[in-house]
C-alpha cells in the first residue's frame, strides 16, 4: 500500500518505511542470534569459574534469545491482523516475559555491583553464584507469575496477542510501566553510587586509574543505552494510560519504539565482548591474586545494557 493506514486489526505503513522496518529487524535477528548464542557458548563452555556476573550474563543471553526466536511470529502477527490464536498468545507471552526478564536482570545486577562496591564486607558473605542462581529463579518466577495474571486480564478484555485490543488495555500496560519504571529508578541510583564511588577509590599507580575510569565509563554507557532502549516504549505507554491521544499515533509509536527496544539484544552482547576485555586487563594490572583480581574487578565492570 502506498498510504499509511490503521485499522482496527492492521497496522500497515508506506513501502519504503515497511522495507526499512524488516531490514532493521532482519539484521536484530540474525546479529542477535548470531552474538548471543556466541556469548552463551562462552559463559556456560569457555570460563572456569562461575561468578554472580557470569550467573547473570548467562540468564540474560538466554532471555535475548528467546526474545529474538518470537520476532518472526510478531512480525507476521502485526502484518497479517493474526487473530488471538494460540501460537500468537505464546509468542506474545515469550516476547513480553523475556523483555522483561533482560530489564529485570539488568536490575539486579546493577544492585550486586552497588553492594559490592559501596558495602564490600557487609555483602561479602551473601554474594555468591548460588545466591545469584536463587535470585534469577526468583525473577523468573515473579516475570512469568506476572505474565500469566496478564494473559488472564488479556483474554478478558478481547485477546491476548500483538493486535489484541487488550494490548492498548490501561489495565494490561499498568503491568509494563511497573516492570521498567522500578527498574530504571534502581539502575539510576546504583550507577550514580557506583560512579560515586569510583571516582572516590584510591589508586596506587596510572594503571589502576585507567581501570577504574574504564569501569565508571562502562557504568555510564550500558546506562545510556538501557535508557535510549527502553526509555521511549514505556514513555509512549505512559502516555496512553495517561491520555485520549487517537488509538492510531499510539500504536505508530509503539510500533516503532517496540523496534528500538528489540536492538538491546545486540547490544547485550556486543557489551559482552567489552566486558571480557576489561576483565583481562584488570586481571592482568590489579595488585591481588589473579582470581581474587579478576572477581572484583568483574564487579565493578558488569553492567548490562
Amino acid at each position: 500500500m502506498n498510504n499509511s493506514t490503521c485499522g482496527p486489526g492492521e497496522l500497515t505503513w508506506p513501502q519504503p518505511v515497511t522495507s526499512i522496518f524488516y531490514t532493521y529487524t532482519g539484521l536484530v535477528l540474525v546479529l542477535g542470534l548470531l552474538l548471543n548464542s556466541l556469548a552463551l557458548w562462552v559463559l556456560c563452555c569457555r570460563m572456569q569459574q562461575w561468578t554472580e556476573t557470569r550467573v547473570y550474563m548467562a540468564n540474560l543471553a538466554m532471555a535475548d534469545l528467546c526474545l529474538l526466536c518470537t520476532l518472526p511470529f510478531m512480525l507476521y502477527s502485526l502484518k497479517n491482523g493474526t487473530t488471538d490464536t494460540p501460537l500468537c498468545q505464546l509468542s506474545q507471552g515469550i516476547y513480553l516475559a523475556n523483555r522483561y526478564m533482560s530489564i529485570s536482570l539488568i536490575m539486579a545486577i546493577a544492585v550486586d555491583r552497588y553492594m559490592a562496591v559501596r558495602h564490600p564486607m557487609r555483602v561479602r558473605g551473601l554474594r555468591s553464584p548460588r545466591q545469584a542462581t536463587a535470585m534469577c529463579m526468583a525473577l523468573w518466577v515473579l516475570v512469568v507469575g506476572s505474565l500469566v495474571l496478564r494473559w488472564v486480564l488479556g483474554v478478558q478484555e478481547g485477546g491476548f496477542c500483538f493486535t489484541s485490543p487488550s494490548s492498548q488495555s490501561s489495565n494490561t500496560v499498568i503491568f509494563s510501566l511497573l516492570g521498567f519504571y522500578l527498574p530504571l529508578a534502581v539502575l539510576v541510583f546504583c550507577s550514580l553510587q557506583v560512579v560515586t564511588a569510583l571516582g572516590r577509590r584510591p589508586t596506587a599507580d596510572s594503571g589502576q586509574v585507567e581501570v577504574t575510569q574504564k569501569a565508571a565509563r562502562m557504568v555510564w554507557a550500558n546506562l545510556v543505552v538501557f535508557v535510549v532502549c527502553f526509555l521511549p516504549l514505556h514513555v509512549v505507554l505512559t502516555v496512553r494510560v495517561a491520555t485520549s491521544l487517537p488509538t492510531c499515533v499510539i500504536r505508530r509509536a509503539l510500533y516503532v519504539t517496540s523496534r528500538l527496544s528489540d536492538g538491546n539484544c545486540c547490544l547485550d552482547a556486543i557489551c559482552y565482548y567489552y566486558l571480557a576485555k576489561e576483565f583481562r586487563e584488570a586481571s592482568a594490572r590489579a595488585g591481588p591474586p589473579p582470581a581474587k583480581a579478576h572477581k572484583s574487578q568483574e564487579s565493578l565492570c558488569a553492567t548490562l545494557a
